[in-house]
């Protein structure tokens, strides 16, 4: 029995699985989007709040990656990586979301140990007429059904985190 809990699962998800969030911006599409694709406006605001982005590059292509370091109010360093698998500038974003270390190695997450090591992210862009509304969605990728259970059980920690990052990211666009 506890062969086939560590399984990979490769149902899909269910939409009880994913998460979704959801922002409204006071700001033009093609100005969320280079804030979402290039390092220089990300180097600003990724992360959620009291993190600081302390490295990052990007390779903004299918194949191409987002290598990034954050610094957590207690000093730690968190690396994370995005897989691209999709881009359709300025409308959407696919890719496989990951923790990692220094050299591009998928790593699990520093604080929970059953956390899915991949996450599939589809970020669209939608014009609201000088607005942007931006919708994030996630779901755990081949992932075995204690990583999902974690996953489906964190949706009010991911609200927090992905709404500090996207508060960042509002501040951001104001002043920019």
């Amino acid at each position: 029995m506890a062969q086939a809990s560590a399984r990979r699962s490769v149902a899909p998800t269910t939409q009880q699985e994913e998460f979704v969030i959801t922002r409204v911006f006071e700001a033009p599409r093609d100005l969320v989007w280079k804030a979402f694709t290039e390092r220089e406006h990300l180097m600003h605001w990724w992360g959620p709040k009291g993190f600081k982005m302390l490295s990052g590059t990007v390779d903004l292509r299918v194949g191409g990656v987002f290598h990034y370091c954050l610094e957590a109010p207690d000093g730690a360093k968190l690396w994370g990586k995005f897989a691209y698998r999709e881009i359709v500038a300025p409308e959407r974003l696919v890719y496989l979301s990951s923790f990692s270390d220094e050299n591009l190695g998928v790593t699990r997450h520093p604080m929970a140990p059953t956390w899915p090591l991949e996450m599939l992210s589809t970020i669209t862009f939608t014009d609201q007429g000088g607005k942007t509304t931006v919708t994030v969605r996630w779901a755990p990728h081949n992932a075995t059904d204690a990583e999902r259970t974690v996953f489906a059980s964190s949706h009010d920690s991911m609200r927090q985190g992905w709404g500090g990052t996207l508060d960042k990211l509002a501040g951001y666009l104001a002043k920019a």
